[in-house]
């Protein structure tokens, strides 16, 4: 039995076991409450589970292996950003957020301010967050079939972003976050022990000396010490100081950007207390942190045992490491047969991670369109819960179908790094936003509506003049050159300026509300009022 028999059937057997947890789930999915928070009845654990679930995507795993793979040393940024970047989320916002909020980060905004201006600037900004972020997922997922099912013809990609599409869809359409946290929790068992697996298997073939693992890898990449050594990617004296530049802009989006991301955030919706919020946070750290040790194996692992060249040969972003790299360990020690069930089960477990991911998404972005823009802009809180819950549905459909319009232009990019431009695009627009409205007494409207958009189109106008869409040759369109600025993540300049917009905005504008910012720092700190909330 070939590899992409067996692969296509594992595949099929997740979807299956998915289509009937989202199906058992639609039948409890009743209230409005259900459908945004999955009615709040998920443990610390399950929805620390959720957490990894939701964060450890498909760029997390095929991105920073490829990576790794082929940098070395500077790959393994990406895995150090995204980890410490839960640092900051857990000390800054998760508990506060569980406490002040109902159902989206726009209802912590909305409390102090005039909802409508900042609930139009917070929906905007989710669902821009949110389709950067899905266009890597489904990128992702054309490049995986492509190497699994043997399709290698344009088309044939093609038609697997729409399929993935149409999954999430139903995925979020019929299960809610109900549905959707369970299928993250599946996911997120099944990639850690795919992942420790390969990991042990490559372990034990270097006799479980880190150091020959190292060595060996640095031979087959050509690149000898420099490979374990920075500069490689960043920094090198032909990008001079711009890529040292790029570097810390890199870090500052991966760091500050989780706290931003709105699938992260309504994630702490979905537990009944503020303590089960700070628990899941700590278990989801838990495991996102030994995953990402991991992923240093595997990416190291893959350049010792199959090869930079090899790799680059298969993808030129590297998206494909991983899979290779089950492959390779499997036929070592296992033989043929062996290579091909490592390759399918990892293959298979990336593809489910993409899924899920892809539904979180879809989710909040539709939420955000429902609860947000529908009920309190256009309809000035006179929707009803059941109006709101039929428009989400709707609005997924709607966001998918652009998402996956999107994806088939933007095939060329490493899947990691198209999600370093959507947490470039979190941390300007909504972290800025989300801190001041949490710790400022003097934030006010004028500020917030400033700050996101301030953040939001200085991120998305850098990102357009950037060798990311012109002027290099892996950018989206490689045969025009529109480029301004050498730097591909805007986060060194977007950032500040997000914040700066909040500052000038505020300071501007007369209106403060004293009352309503005690009552908020009273909410973020013990939860009381929180479960009454209407969000208005």
């Amino acid at each position: 039995m070939s590899h992409e028999t067996l692969s296509t059937i594992l595949f099929l057997v997740f979807v299956a076991l998915t289509l009937a947890i989202t199906f058992w789930a639609s039948r409890n999915t009743k209230s409005a409450a259900d459908f945004y928070a999955g009615g709040r009845s998920f443990s610390g654990l399950q929805n620390g589970l959720a957490i990894g679930g939701d964060y450890m995507s498909a760029a997390s795993f095929l991105g920073i292996a490829g990576i790794i793979a082929l940098s070395g040393y500077d790959g393994f940024l990406y895995s150090i950003g995204f980890l410490v970047a839960w640092l900051v989320a857990l000390l800054l916002v998760a508990e506060l957020m569980r406490n002040s909020g109902k159902y989206t980060m726009a209802d912590v905004l909305a409390f102090r301010m005039s909802p409508r201006p900042v609930r139009t600037a917070a929906g905007v900004s989710t669902i821009v967050v949110s389709i950067f972020y899905l266009l890597a997922q489904m990128v992702g997922a054309g490049a995986l079939v492509g190497l699994l099912l043997g399709v290698h013809s344009q088309a044939g990609k093609v038609w697997t972003i729409i399929a993935v599409g149409l999954l999430m869809i139903i995925y979020v359409v019929f299960g809610g976050m109900k549905g959707t946290t369970w299928v993250q929790i599946v996911k997120a068992v099944m990639l850690m022990v795919g992942a420790a697996l390969i990991t042990l298997l490559v372990l034990g073939k270097f006799g479980f000396n880190l150091s020959g693992l190292l060595g060996d890898a640095a031979t087959q990449s050509g690149k000898g010490d420099a490979f374990l050594n920075a500069g490689l990617k960043y920094g090198t004296a032909a990008q001079g100081t711009w890529g040292k530049i790029d570097l810390i802009s890199l870090g500052l989006a991966l760091v500050l950007g989780t706290a931003g991301l709105p699938h992260v955030l309504i994630r702490f919706y979905t537990v009944p207390t503020a303590r089960d919020a700070r628990k899941s946070v700590l278990w989801g750290i838990g495991i996102i942190g030994v995953f990402y040790l991991l992923t240093l194996v595997l990416g190291f692992g893959a350049a010792a045992l199959v090869g930079s060249k090899t790799i680059a040969a298969a993808d030129k972003a590297g998206n494909t490491a991983a899979p290779l790299l089950a492959q390779k360990v499997g036929q070592d020690i296992f033989g043929d047969v062996g290579g091909t069930v490592l390759l399918a089960v990892i293959a298979a477990v990336a593809f489910a991670t993409i899924l899920a991911v892809v539904a979180g998404l879809t989710l909040a972005s539709s939420s955000s369109f429902a609860h947000d823009l529908y009920a309190h802009v256009f309809k000035r809180g006179a929707a009803t819960e059941r109006q709101e819950v039929v428009v989400a549905r709707v609005a997924a459909f709607v966001i998918g179908a652009i998402a996956i319009a999107l994806s088939i232009f933007a095939q060329s990019l490493n899947v990691a790094f198209l999600v370093s431009l959507a947490f470039a695009v979190a941390a300007s627009g909504n972290l800025p936003a989300i801190l001041y409205s949490l710790f400022w007494k003097r934030f006010n409207t004028a500020g917030a509506v400033s700050a996101i958009y301030g953040g939001l189109i200085s991120a998305v106008v850098l990102v357009i003049f950037s060798p990311v869409v012109s002027g290099s040759p892996t950018a989206m369109r490689p045969e025009m050159d529109f480029h301004l600025i050498p730097l591909s993540n805007p986060g060194i300049f977007s950032i500040p300026i997000g914040f700066l917009c909040g500052y000038l905005g505020t300071i501007l504008s007369k209106e403060y509300n004293a009352s309503k910012y005690a009552e908020i720092e009273v909410r973020s700190l013990t939860g009381l009022g929180a479960e009454r909330a209407t969000g208005h």
